[in-house]
């Protein structure tokens, strides 16, 4: 991969990490401000229906999947702040801290093949 190309890479996964902020957010602040940070009706609403139930583990699986990525690969190549991918995933989302993550990796991917 050519120098450009890892550039869009690294610019298509840091929108890509804004995107994965702002968009669940936009849904979740509006609901923190009409009902409070109420972990009961959050699970509540969360699993009032099947498919609602089925977005919420495909959710909860692709973050310890991600986890587990992050901490494997991170280690395996060197990989600085792995905490904040994790936070990220944690506190947003995996639509956050995948991108986040993949941004860290081709940093550190491009530091590696320029030594």
């Amino acid at each position: 991969m050519n120098h450009d190309e890892v550039k869009g890479l690294k610019y298509f996964y840091g929108v890509l990490s804004i995107f994965g902020i702002i968009l669940p957010y936009s849904q979740f602040i509006p609901w923190i401000s009409e009902k409070g940070f109420n972990l009961a009706i959050l699970l509540n609403e969360a699993s009032q229906t099947r498919i609602g139930a089925f977005a919420w583990l495909d959710v909860i699986i692709s973050a310890v999947v991600l986890i587990g990525f992050i901490l494997f690969e991170g280690k395996r190549n060197g990989i600085k702040y792995l905490w904040v991918p994790i936070i990220g995933t944690l506190t947003v989302g995996v639509s956050f801290g995948l991108p986040l993550f993949l941004l860290l990796r081709e940093i550190q991917l491009e530091k590696i093949k320029s030594r």
